[in-house]
């Protein structure tokens, strides 16, 4: 009976062995680096100022002095409009001034002498030569004279205003560049006739300076929390491939951009584009650095993602070595508000957003150990407590056959 007990310890012991052979982990030393926190966002590059030219009157295009890409300045004629019947409205308005002008003087001559024939008559009247009635007669047409002056003066006022307003018009017919900039878009050809009835058609389209562009991305819910102005940030347009494009963050939106399943907040970064690399429109996918931290402990994220494998049942170990307690009844997790737990004996450990879990390896054997966790680059993650500098963490499992 004590042979076979003693041969039942050594069978186990060698069963033991031989897993912990068989079972081998791979590992990440626990080092002090810098650590740099990053959103990633898409967005698409548009012009400083982008400006649509137009026409507000209708005609005939006579002349389109500018084409795509060219640059231009402030009041630079960028097309022209036929003028024939804009050059009669303001001949017809300048006769109609001259007609009114000429009634003004007409109702004022005609005043003076209403004016002076009622003096006369208020003398004569006085004297007893003519009666009454005549004399009323006399000041009716003094009246009437000075309030034909006033009509007169008020025609020639509505005349200027119509002669100003067909000037005006026809210096619509020359479409002159309201921005020094660059021509986008040309959407006209000579002889083609817009229509201005309703709206204005719009000829060109121009941007005021390439050198300077605004890149608008949009930015998840869950980051936008993170992303402030005066934020660096850099981005990589598919024209240019491996090529970065540095930026900084200049406003962040209120207003929210719902979609089917996300909530997004638009930012505006501002780009220097003095080589003229970068062209509107083009998309681009930016990374903002959100925070920036030196000389923290890092561990790489598999090392909070891993968990040695479950218990078998009915073994008092798992046929794993294993320090700290009884195997952890799950996978632990980090971050984004999943709690993360971990039972050693009766006791469960919690790790919250603050914490984490991770093994480290010591005599080739897996040891629990709960960290405070802070900031990760997607690929690292900084402890702030419970784990010393130098310490091997598990990332993984070994896959590979033992012999």
């Amino acid at each position: 009976m004590v042979f076979a007990s003693a041969a039942g310890i050594y069978s186990w012991r060698s069963k033991a062995s031989k897993a912990s052979k068989v079972v081998r982990y791979l590992s990440a030393p626990a080092q002090v680096g810098d650590l740099k926190e990053t959103v990633t966002a898409t967005g698409t590059l548009k012009g400083l100022d982008s400006v649509d030219v137009g026409s507000q009157i209708s005609g005939k295009l006579t002349k389109i002095n500018v084409d795509f890409n060219d640059h231009v300045t402030v009041g630079q004629v960028l097309a022209e409009i036929d003028t024939a019947q804009l050059q009669s409205r303001v001949e017809q308005s300048k006769a109609q001034v001259n007609a009114a002008d000429a009634s003004v003087i007409l109702a004022k001559a005609t005043q003076a002498q209403t004016k002076a024939q009622y003096l006369r008559s208020v003398d004569l009247s006085q004297k007893g030569l003519i009666s009454s009635k005549d004399l009323d007669s006399a000041k009716a047409d003094a009246d009437r004279a000075g309030a034909s002056i006033t009509s007169a003066t008020a025609q020639a006022t509505l005349a200027r205003a119509s002669l100003k307003d067909a000037q005006t018009q026809l210096s619509y017919a020359v479409i002159r560049s309201p921005i020094d900039g660059i021509v986008l878009s040309r959407f006209v050809e000579p002889g083609q006739t817009v229509a201005a009835s309703m709206s204005a058609p719009i000829l060109f389209t121009l941007a005021r300076d390439l050198t300077q562009l605004r890149l608008y991305v949009d930015i998840d819910e869950a980051d936008v929390g993170k992303v402030k102005e005066g934020q660096s940030a850099s981005f990589l347009v598919d024209a240019w491939n491996g090529h970065g494009f540095s930026s900084k963050v200049v406003s962040v939106h209120n207003l929210p951009t719902t979609g089917q399943t996300v909530v997004t907040y638009q930012a505006v970064l501002s780009v220097d584009n003095s080589e003229r690399l970068l062209r509107p429109g083009m998309t681009a996918t930016a990374t903002i650095t959100t925070d920036e931290r030196k000389g923290v402990l890092l561990v790489p994220n598999a090392a909070l993602r891993f968990s040695p494998p479950a218990a078998a049942k009915g073994s008092a170990a798992g046929g794993i070595p294993f320090l700290g307690g009884s195997m952890p009844g799950g996978p632990p997790r980090t971050g984004g508000g999943n709690a993360t737990r971990a039972r050693t004996g009766k006791k469960v450990i919690t790790a919250a957003d603050s914490q984490g879990l991770v093994y480290i390896l010591e005599d080739g054997r897996p040891k629990r150990t709960v960290v405070e966790i802070a900031g990760t680059d997607g690929e690292r993650t900084e402890i702030k407590s419970g784990l010393n500098a130098g310490a091997q963490v598990i990332t993984e499992i070994d896959q590979r056959k033992v012999e």
